[in-house]
């Protein structure tokens, strides 16, 4: 029921002032009351930053095409992953000439939503893959979350060169959230595509015990290794997240070689859950605002 009524909320009554959208739609989501002054926890929190951390960069920096540029600026170009090619619909791509493996993309898509990878062109259901891009480039994340920097995303599809560990398993996922510039905490998803995990350490790479913010999540068998060039990664993140109350920066970590994945101001649009819930006021209490 309550995934039934946020559907309606966010379709139909999208023309409510934003504050009060949003504390309709904390309800559903979280079944609680939404704190604004003062917000106290993780996701309320997030709703703020929603509503009065708007900077006019944050659009560039949401923007999976723009930001490459804008990253590049920052830490270097050798951490980029190359773009193979830009289009405004499915149907102007070529697929005659890309390469038989790549990452399909949309410049404002939302987690893995409007994500394909593609690992053997001649296997590609062209036209599953064709219905998901379409429903990403329809999405308005703005209109439904009020998550603000997407509001002037233009529409477009991208395709990246497809990096690879070797093996046909995904790629581990190094999201680092940042408190004004401090990388604090890694939460490291592994088998996204099969069985998924999800598992944070510390700055020293000490497991935590808490998951988020999938309520199905649970932690791997066995703990990670720290990623060679840890400390590389650390330093990229302070860069990125300089002077940005909270912000979720995402890499890649290769044997030591790391490539840039995405930023993220909003994890889960704030209404994502941990467990144990105490982390909610912990992780809350990082967010000066």
């Amino acid at each position: 029921m309550r995934h039934f009524i946020s559907y309606i909320i966010r379709h139909y009554v999208t023309w409510l002032p934003d504050e009060l959208y949003l504390r309709i739609l904390f309800f559903i989501e979280t079944g609680k009351f939404l704190h604004l002054n003062p917000a106290r926890t993780f996701q309320e929190k997030i709703q703020w930053l929603k509503l009065y951390n708007r900077r006019p960069e944050y659009c560039i920096m949401v923007d999976k095409i723009a930001v490459k540029e804008y990253v590049a600026s920052i830490i270097g170009r050798q951490y980029i992953i190359p773009t193979l090619g830009v289009w405004n619909n499915f149907e102007e791509i070529d697929f005659n000439k890309l390469p038989d493996d790549f990452v399909l993309k949309t410049a404002g898509g939302g987690g893995s939503c409007g994500v394909v990878v593609c690992r053997d062109k001649k296997k590609l259901d062209k036209r599953s893959v064709q219905k998901k891009i379409e429903a990403s480039l329809s999405f308005d994340i703005f209109n439904s979350y009020r998550e603000w920097p997407y509001k002037n995303v233009v529409p477009k599809i991208l395709v990246e060169k497809f990096v690879s560990n070797g093996s046909d398993t995904d790629l581990p996922d190094y999201k680092f959230f940042c408190f004004n510039g401090e990388p604090l905490y890694c939460q490291l998803i592994r088998n996204r595509h099969s069985n998924e995990t999800i598992d944070f350490y510390d700055t020293e790479w000490n497991h935590l015990d808490f998951v988020g913010l999938n309520p199905k999540a649970h932690n791997g068998r066995v703990s990670a290794e720290k990623p060679i060039n840890y400390d590389i990664m650390l330093e990229i993140c302070k860069k990125l997240s300089l002077n940005i109350p909270f912000v979720r920066i995402d890499l890649y970590n290769i044997q030591g070689v790391i490539y840039f994945g995405e930023i993220t101001f909003y994890p889960g649009s704030g209404f994502g859950r941990f467990e144990p819930n105490k982390w909610n006021e912990i992780l809350g209490n990082k967010i000066i605002i």
